[in-house]
């Protein structure tokens, strides 16, 4: 066997010399790969020792990898990219590998094999392992040389022992973001965005007899954002921060889907658009500054986003702090920001266990909070079923932002590119809503303003709506009550005004709205309510219903949710019957759903509270969130989506990875027999159009 085995070993030494360019043999010790030629005879290679017969079946599999997993870009010979084939046979870029051992991965990204051998390192066995880096593309970066000058020699096992520029630390002050060139004094007016906010109000009905007075008069104030840009150079850009629960719960699956989603994000962003990522376990760290996704920064975000590796505890408060201080440091702005927090798990760091005792406040950081000059909403996605909904949903609303519910894994790819789809098409910003009463005797009593801050004035002769940013095509509603005297011939009840920032020139405008009057005939007449306010009426009774039904689950009042569910959905199907209107369809199957949820103490726990705030969240704010299927082309829950959420959730359905596709049943739904919803295509209409 001895000698069999040495002819062996002559065969392969003669068969496997690599010629190496004279100024490669710098590069102390670094050995050829090896990979077994087709002209080696098999029944020597039958003779061989198991480590040579790995190596040959290494060489074969990934000569037929096309693309590199970290970057997704080709690995062809002569491209000019150094090609690094690890121990479990799968290559990638060596630039794109070194960078995934800079963040502390020292397993192979696609099978998660622990790697005992490094790129560059020269095993404990040289007989029974090489270094897989081919010398023919060795990149001619010193920085890298140094790099495997080093771990030729003195690699014990501890890369940070020995590459102390592998270390994450992090400096005190994040103001090292990448520079933007903001040219607020050189933006063409062409640059502008096309159009204003558009407003227009609905009285409840046309004439009140004059004699009567009307203590509860209902108007609906419609608001309308301009239409977006379709080109990225003439959209305002985002500076985002995603902050991503990267714990022992994270693993497998979830982890690589939310790398998959996280890719989509990357490759989105236009080169205008700065993204930092913030990844926490029982503590949280920033994987890179916020950085431009140009070509270059989208691969170095692609690569450090696959370094994650899933393991330890849940510390959602220390990822926000990091996120809010990349916000405050950040020596540039872009003129949209914001924060996406995605967690499949509680806070166990800084909440108590104990839920009546829970400050949901504790945990978002003060300095970005609505009223401060760094306010930030933050959106929050709660992932799977063992998520804490209850703090998601309270960090989302304490911030103005939304809190969307990923029920099935592989739905999360499609609410990242619906939060993704709006941020992108920020139009207008800072808005606000005044409503100045006109008429002696007309007074303002309230305004239904859900989530955003209103207020009246205390002779209740105005008042006003604090309502941020909006995206392009966006819509808001907002129903108000009014006292109206008796008078005779015409009253001028209220005038509607609107104020904000051009989010492109950050312009100050001002539009206003045409006077809203009704006639007053000597005698009593027969009004029919308005479509619209009575639509709207019923969107308020049923987000008060769906409140007070959580409220009802929540104490463990389960049959009497049911009921209050129950019975605002007949009211809303005796209106659809009426009038077939895609809102009271949308309501309705958004109702069906919940009292499915609600039923008992364990759906309600594993994905009826989740599902029931994200709903709340999309009603109070008027934003589509991701909650059930919501996402999905078929479904009947689409509410306050936008063009430009609808085309970014086509893009991604289209870039599905397999893996989600399978996943993309939501796990939790109650079988669909039991309440059938109606297959439709994705046909959206907007509040303004279903006015018409």
């Amino acid at each position: 066997m001895a000698a069999a085995w040495a002819r062996a070993k002559r065969a392969l030494a003669t068969g496997l010399c690599v010629g190496v360019p004279a100024r490669q043999l710098a590069i102390e010790d670094a050995p050829p790969v090896v990979e077994a030629p087709s002209s080696v005879a098999e029944d020597k290679l039958e003779s061989a020792p198991v480590s040579v017969r790995r190596l040959t079946s290494f060489g074969s599999r990934s000569s037929q990898q096309k693309t590199c997993a970290i970057c997704l870009g080709g690995m062809r010979s002569g491209q000019g990219h150094a090609l690094f084939t690890a121990e479990c046979s799968h290559k990638f870029h060596f630039h794109c590998i070194s960078s995934n051992i800079k963040h502390g991965n020292l397993i192979c990204p696609i099978c998660r094999a622990k790697w005992k051998e490094l790129p560059g390192a020269q095993p404990a066995d040289a007989s029974y392992g090489r270094a897989r880096v081919n010398p023919l593309n060795w990149p001619q970066d010193e920085g890298h040389m140094a790099v495997v000058r080093r771990l030729s020699h003195t690699y014990s096992g501890n890369l940070q022992e020995h590459l102390p520029f592998f270390r994450t630390l992090e400096a005190g002050v994040f103001n090292d973001d990448e520079h933007i060139d903001l040219q607020s004094d050189n933006i063409s007016e062409h640059n502008a965005v096309a159009g204003s906010v558009k407003i227009k109000a609905y009285s409840e009905v046309p004439a009140i007899e004059q004699s009567t007075t009307k203590e509860i008069f209902a108007i609906l104030i419609h608001l309308r954002a301009p239409k977006s840009s379709h080109s990225a150079s003439s959209r305002a850009p985002l500076d985002l921060v995603t902050v991503l629960d990267v714990s022992g719960s994270m693993a497998g699956t979830k982890i690589a889907l939310l790398k998959n989603a996280m890719s989509f994000v990357i490759q989105t962003l236009g080169p205008n658009d700065r993204l930092s990522v913030v990844a926490f376990s029982s503590t949280a760290r920033r994987l890179f500054p916020l950085r431009r996704m140009t070509l270059s920064g989208r691969q170095q975000a692609l690569q450090a986003v696959s370094s994650l590796v899933a393991s330890g505890g849940t510390n959602i408060a220390d990822g926000l702090k990091k996120a809010a201080k990349v916000i405050e440091d950040r020596r540039l702005k872009n003129s949209v920001c914001s924060i996406i927090l995605l967690s499949d798990g509680q806070d166990t760091y800084t909440l108590p266990s104990d839920r009546n005792l829970q400050d949901y406040s504790a945990v978002v950081p003060p300095s970005i909070l609505p009223g401060t000059c760094q306010h930030v909403q933050i959106h929050t996605f709660g992932f799977g079923s063992d998520h804490d909904s209850a703090a998601m949903h309270a960090i989302a609303e304490i911030s103005s932002g939304t809190f969307s519910f990923i029920d099935a894994e592989g739905s999360i790819q499609d609410g990242f590119a619906q939060c993704i789809g709006g941020l992108l098409s920020v139009v207008v910003k800072e808005v606000r809503l005044g409503i100045e009463c006109v008429d002696n005797g007309v007074l303002l009593t309230s305004i239904k303003s859900g989530g955003y801050t209103s207020q009246v004035a205390e002779d209740g002769r105005g008042g006003s709506v604090d309502i941020g940013d909006l995206y392009a095509d966006e819509e808001r509603g907002f129903l108000v009550t009014l006292h109206v005297p008796a008078a005779q011939g015409q009253t001028v009840l209220i005038k509607p005004s609107c104020m904000y920032h051009d989010a492109i020139t950050t312009e100050n405008i001002e539009v206003h709205g045409e006077e809203v009057r009704i006639q007053r005939p000597e005698h009593r007449v027969d009004c029919k309510m308005s479509p619209e306010v009575e639509r709207e009426w019923h969107r308020v009774q049923a987000t008060e219903d769906m409140s007070a039904a959580r409220a009802a689950a929540e104490v463990g009042a389960f049959s009497q949710a049911v009921a209050i569910l129950e019975a605002r959905r007949r009211i809303l199907e005796a209106q659809a019957a009426q009038s077939s209107d895609d809102q009271f369809l949308a309501l309705m199957a958004e109702l069906r759903e919940m009292q499915q949820r609600v039923e008992n103490r364990r759906r309600y726990e594993e994905s009826g509270r989740a599902f029931m705030l994200a709903g709340l969240s999309s009603h109070s704010w008027q934003r589509a969130t991701a909650r059930g299927d919501s996402t999905e082309i078929t479904t009947t829950i689409h509410t306050y989506q936008t063009p430009s959420m609808v085309d970014m959730l086509q893009r991604s359905q289209i870039l599905v990875p397999p893996i989600a596709d399978m996943l993309n049943s939501s796990p939790t739904v109650a079988p669909p027999n039991r309440f059938s919803r109606p297959s439709r295509s994705r046909t959206i209409k907007s509040f303004s159009e279903q006015l018409l």
